[in-house]
């Protein structure tokens, strides 16, 4: 079904389309070779779009949230990998613009310039085996050094590590003065002891290449530490930074993944002339509303965060909740849509000649790629119902003097923190975006 959008989404969409046939082409060759498709990304740089969401001023294309959600549905609606990882640089490139906008901070000013330039690639490496990644614990250990500290740890799930210079990491640090803390850092990939492990072979999104990250010893300045804040609580510049822009950027990717699977079995549909069939028409329409009820949300939660109101008009914890429930929301309606099209084309949808089975692979990935269902089912239904799951860092006190509100856990996943911090009841999730540097 056709979008009603606006002249600035129909420009940047334009672009992105230009794109797509040459990687639905290439899809199926990186998906059996299991590699990353790194001139597709040649081709973003090429275009523009990777400076997509950063500030014209800084020599960007300044799309916003509600700009960039169609252009990531479409490319990956050719190439579910080269969307997944296209959103993992792209999304925080918007929510550190955004910051840019307000405070005017000079280091935010040189990454996102860097980036602008084509210098800068950025992977999110926060996710770590066995943990729900909701940035309130971490396995990895900080260790103070002279001027900086020492990270040492394995995270687990690192989108585009196959093309990425530079990441978000996460780290907990036993601070002398005000406890355990949970330390987000700006990492270049090819800093000594960093080592990207060739872990992944998945089902899906092959050619994402969400590799393991062993770090040992790795030296980060000071300069580099981006936000900390207390272990075992919620966040509002995480919320605001990360959560706010990441959950729908990752959902819209699983849409386009579903729509590429639609658009296939329509055009498959009308080349057999059985577009008269009343139970193809019945599946058609089941899958338009899925995707359109996809769509409604992510715009709503896009509106919501530019304009504010997601800051301003709920707890930390409920927006939390309600930027999970975004992504969920997606990707449990793209698995449905194209388990409802499997019906319809039958036996040819389980053929490896056809790049449906492909798709229909790449989904099931948004399970837990990025942030897991069953940390995202139990942060909803808990908000729901009106328990509180962490304490809560308020925007007016959020920063690197943010005080606990209550006894932390010991470790994440030493089965003594909450259901949030890192208990080891929900499988790894990958990691999102971090706050600005």
């Amino acid at each position: 079904m056709r979008q009603l959008l606006t002249r600035r989404q129909r420009d940047f969409l334009a672009v992105a389309e230009r794109l797509t046939g040459p990687f639905a082409e290439r899809a199926a060759a990186h998906d059996e070779a299991n590699t990353f498709p790194r001139e597709n990304f040649d081709d973003l740089r090429d275009a523009g779009l990777l400076r997509l969401s950063i500030p014209i001023e800084l020599g960007g294309m300044g799309a916003t949230l509600a700009e960039i959600l169609p252009v990531l549905e479409r490319l990956a609606a050719a190439d579910g990998s080269t969307a997944l990882a296209a959103a993992a640089h792209i999304s925080p490139l918007g929510q550190w613009g955004a910051v840019w906008r307000r405070t005017g901070d000079p280091r935010l000013e040189r990454l996102l310039r860097e980036a602008a330039e084509g210098r800068l690639v950025w992977a999110s490496v926060t996710g770590e085996p066995d943990a729900p990644d909701l940035l309130t614990d971490a396995r990895t250990r900080a260790e103070r050094a002279e001027g900086g500290y020492r990270l040492t740890g394995r995270k687990t799930l690192a989108i585009s590590t196959g093309i990425a210079t530079h990441c978000s990491t996460t780290a907990r640090y036993e601070d002398p003065d005000l406890g355990p803390r949970l330390m987000l850092f700006r990492v270049a990939l090819t800093s000594p002891g960093l080592t990207v492990l060739p872990t992944w072979d998945a089902l899906g999104m092959r050619g994402a290449q969400s590799n393991d990250v062993e770090l040992d010893g790795v030296f980060v300045p000071d300069d580099a530490l981006v936000h900390s804040l207390p272990v075992g609580h919620f966040d509002a510049t995480v919320l605001q930074t990360v959560f706010a822009w990441a959950m729908p950027a990752f959902g819209a990717v699983y849409n386009g993944v579903a729509l590429g699977a639609l658009e296939y079995v329509t055009g498959h549909v009308v080349r057999r002339g059985a577009t008269g069939d009343v139970r193809v028409r019945d599946a058609v329409a089941e899958c338009e509303a899925l995707l359109e009820s996809s769509r409604a949300l992510l715009y709503r939660h896009a509106d919501e965060v530019l304009g504010g109101l997601l800051a301003q008009g709920l707890s930390v914890q409920e927006g939390f909740a309600r930027c999970a429930l975004v992504r969920r929301a997606c990707t449990a309606n793209a698995i449905a849509v194209v388990q409802r099209l499997a019906g319809v084309l039958g036996g040819e949808g389980f053929t490896r000649a056809a790049p449906f089975e492909r798709m229909w692979r790449d989904v099931q990935a948004g399970r837990f790629l990025p942030f897991d269902d069953r940390s995202a089912a139990e942060l909803i239904g808990a908000t729901a119902l009106g328990v509180p799951l962490a304490p809560e860092i308020g925007a007016d006190e959020s920063g690197p003097r943010s005080r606990p509100k209550r006894p932390v856990p010991r470790s994440a996943g030493d089965g003594h923190g909450t259901g949030v911090a890192g208990d080891g009841r929900a499988p790894g999730g990958a990691g999102t975006d971090q706050p600005a540097p």
